[in-house]
């Protein structure tokens, strides 16, 4: 049904289509290959602002997929199957995902680059489109880290709390805050050519502030990549260097700000663990369920965090 419906609704003729996620669909034709995605995670609004901005992107040489406009001239469509979802088909970016072993300084430092010219981008696109749909990360149910996380887990409910108090209290400046990808890790950043990257799947965009999309891919570095090579304080110190010194050659943000980076990768950490508690059934856990969940706890209840220096923002100042 759905590879009828796209051959119908866009300029493309698909010939096969393989499933890559619920959502996500491979789209193989004689002239290319694009994926498709299904899906009312956000609402159609939401999607179409999403979708827009984008293409804003794209169409200023920023590395991301930008979407077939429809036969009809829409990039978001509505469609049945069986009931209504919103359909958007995407390009098929260039290049491949990055090695975990290569998610390393270098990569880093090109990935910073990435992000700082899409947040200068996006101030220039919503100088002229308001972001009227698209929720401020607060707004966001992920982010309801005390109606998820247990009510006997009060040291940890407190620091959740208290966190996400010090975040929302930082000021909201132009340089500061604005629309952001939300999720740029090792599985959302394809490289082609050792050189160009794309960042793909921006379904979890939301209004934030432009330095939490700096901690996740440090975050997840951390969390996924390092493999024991020398210690993990010297790997974080080179890579969050890494990625704030790319960062800087396309964008401006407060040092101030950069230097509440802990901040942001303890916003990160609960945020895993209160996804924890939302999505995994907790009469079910698996050995390994349980062993991550107490790793998270102790990593938590003893305010454990890496002790980042920021003495090399001087050469900048």
């Amino acid at each position: 049904m759905l590879l009828k419906i796209i051959n119908e609704k866009y300029p493309v003729q698909i010939e096969t289509i393989e499933k890559v996620t619920n959502e996500m669909y491979r789209c193989l034709g004689a002239d290319g290959s694009w994926f498709a995605r299904v899906t009312k995670y956000k609402t159609f609004d939401e999607q179409l602002e999403e979708v827009s901005w984008t293409n804003y992107l794209a169409d200023h040489q920023i590395g991301v997929a930008p979407s077939v406009t429809s036969l009809d001239g829409n990039i978001v469509e509505k469609v049945l199957i069986p009931e209504e979802k919103y359909l958007v088909l995407f390009e098929s970016a260039q290049g491949t995902h990055v090695k975990r072993m290569d998610w390393n300084a270098s990569i880093l430092k090109k990935l910073g680059r990435q992000i700082g010219a899409m947040h200068r981008v996006t101030k220039e696109y919503e100088a002229t489109h308001p972001i009227l749909h698209l929720n401020d990360w607060h707004e966001n149910e992920e982010y309801q880290f005390l109606k998820y996380i247990p009510k006997e887990e009060k040291m940890i409910r407190g620091i959740a709390d208290r966190i996400l108090s010090e975040v929302k209290a930082l000021p909201k400046t132009r340089d500061t805050y604005g629309l952001l990808h939300g999720d740029v890790w090792l599985e959302n950043v394809l490289v082609a050519n050792h050189s160009k990257l794309t960042v793909i799947d921006f379904q979890d965009c939301e209004k934030h502030y432009y330095l939490f999309d700096l901690a996740v891919p440090l975050y997840s570095a951390l969390e996924f990549t390092f493999a024991g090579s020398g210690n993990i304080k010297d790997y974080a110190q080179s890579i969050m260097e890494a990625l704030i010194e790319g960062y800087l050659e396309e964008n401006e943000i407060p040092f101030e700000m950069i230097e509440k980076l802990p901040l942001f990768l303890k916003l990160k950490e609960m945020f895993e663990y209160s996804l924890m508690h939302m999505y995994l059934n907790k009469e079910r856990l698996t050995e390994e369920e349980v062993r991550i969940f107490n790793l998270y706890r102790l990593r938590l209840e003893h305010n454990y965090s890496l002790d980042l220096n920021f003495d090399f923002l001087k050469k900048y100042q």
